[in-house]
């Protein structure tokens, strides 16, 4: 939720925030409406003080034996007066929380602006890429060939934009998560959650997935049930409405999750394989952190996340979002890109995003430095850890070989117990 007073004492920095993201918010209507409610709660503070003084005022008069009616009328019209404003508040702040929960994040000072990706920056590369004697394939081809993958099975179960991975392919993913939370828990510090994949409205609202990105879910109308897009739905809300000790930041939690998007208006983008699917697997990491450690948490998650791919040995490279290409929450965000040979282009495998208290606000999650400070909202953060389906094309297309086999990175091997994938492997 965007702070209300943020826009009103800061109105122009707000204005050019939201003008670098492309965002088209009625910040004059959002303005007029705090006035007047302002204006209506000090005229109903007002009355409510005349009412607070007069009705006793009726006791000493009838005491006394005067008429007491004409006083007895104007308490009754104050009351009506009241009832009436107290209504428009209701109304009115109802319609500004709807407009203040579709207010994007402000961009940090450091972020790169710009109107669309090209406006990305991209910070280093990690790695090389692989060098072929022959032409490298697309992992659909190499995953059919093997026996992992199953695009004809997947779309007579649930249509296009799914995946049906098999044998040693579901063994792989299988393992790759394996691989991933073990070295989130063991080496980066993270609580291992199980979370349910069904989420409120309330909680899909917490993150900033609603309202306004409501069209990319799926939901469950008999139940107002929303499949969760990500992990990050649910291990952030894990603490909404909590007061957590400053003592115990940074809260670090993972997670294994399948995420579900309907990814609507994409259709026909990045159809072959796995680049764009509605259903995939994707390891999150979550981290609630005060104020002033946000950013130095934001450079730590994404190094988390690099080190997953040094481990695995695949070419990458890091890129600044600018101010048009980030999310809705972020404040500031990273995207991890992986090369895959086989497509012959970078994709995106992970994106670290700080929120700030953007989030904390929408989920009243909180902290106390000490027993008795004053509560602050903590700032939130995400980032994957990473996201299956790309990671696997990027294995699958920079360990293939000349002879249709495809090499296990050695980090990965104890967990796969075997060195290569083969046919009838």
């Amino acid at each position: 939720m965007f702070d209300i007073r943020l826009i009103r004492e800061e109105t122009d920095r707000v204005r050019r925030g939201l003008e670098s993201r492309n965002a088209a918010v009625d910040l004059d209507r959002i303005l007029d409406l705090d006035r007047e409610r302002r204006g209506l709660l000090a005229d109903t503070d007002v009355m409510k003080n005349r009412r607070n003084e007069a009705s006793p005022q009726i006791g000493r008069m009838k005491k006394q034996g005067l008429d007491t009616a004409q006083l007895q009328a104007e308490i009754r019209q104050l009351g009506e007066r009241i009832k009436a404003n107290d209504e428009k508040i209701r109304t009115i702040e109802t319609t500004l929380e709807g407009l203040l929960l579709l207010v994007p994040n402000l961009p940090h000072e450091s972020v790169p602006v710009g109107g669309d990706e090209r406006a990305n920056v991209e910070l280093r590369r990690w790695g090389e890429p692989p060098a072929f004697d022959f032409a490298p394939r697309p992992h659909w081809e190499i995953g059919e060939r093997l026996g992992l993958l199953d695009f004809g099975r997947a779309a007579k179960l649930s249509g296009s934009g799914f995946a049906l991975f098999t044998a040693l392919g579901a063994r792989l993913e299988r393992s790759l998560i394996s691989f991933m939370l073990d070295m989130h828990t063991r080496e980066h510090g993270f609580v291992e959650i199980g979370p349910p994949c069904l989420a409120t409205r309330q909680t899909m609202t917490g993150t900033g997935q609603l309202p306004k990105m409501e069209e990319d879910m799926y939901r469950i109308d008999v139940d107002d049930l929303f499949l969760i897009p990500t992990g990050e739905v649910q291990l952030v809300n894990l603490f909404r409405d909590e007061m957590l000790r400053g003592a115990e930041l940074p809260v670090r939690v993972t997670a294994h999750t399948p995420c579900f998007r309907r990814e609507a208006g994409s259709y026909g983008k990045d159809v072959r394989g796995l680049i764009r699917l509605h259903q995939f697997d994707k390891v999150e990491m979550v981290s609630l952190t005060t104020p002033e450690s946000s950013y130095g948490e934001l450079e730590r998650l994404l190094g988390f996340a690099e080190t997953v791919l040094q481990r695995l040995g695949l070419h990458y490279r890091v890129l600044a979002l600018c101010t048009g290409d980030m999310a809705f929450q972020a404040t500031k965000c990273y995207d991890i890109e992986v090369w895959a040979p086989g497509v012959g282009k970078f994709l995106e495998v992970s994106s670290v995003s700080n929120c700030g208290d953007f989030q904390a606000r929408r989920a009243n999650i909180r902290f106390r430095r000490e027993e008795k400070s004053k509560p602050e909202f903590v700032h939130t953060l995400n980032g994957s850890g990473l996201a299956l389906p790309r990671t696997v094309i990027a294995l699958l297309e920079n360990y293939q070989t000349g002879d249709g086999k495809v090499v296990i990175p050695e980090n990965l091997r104890p967990y796969m117990g075997c060195e290569k994938l083969e046919a009838g492997g």
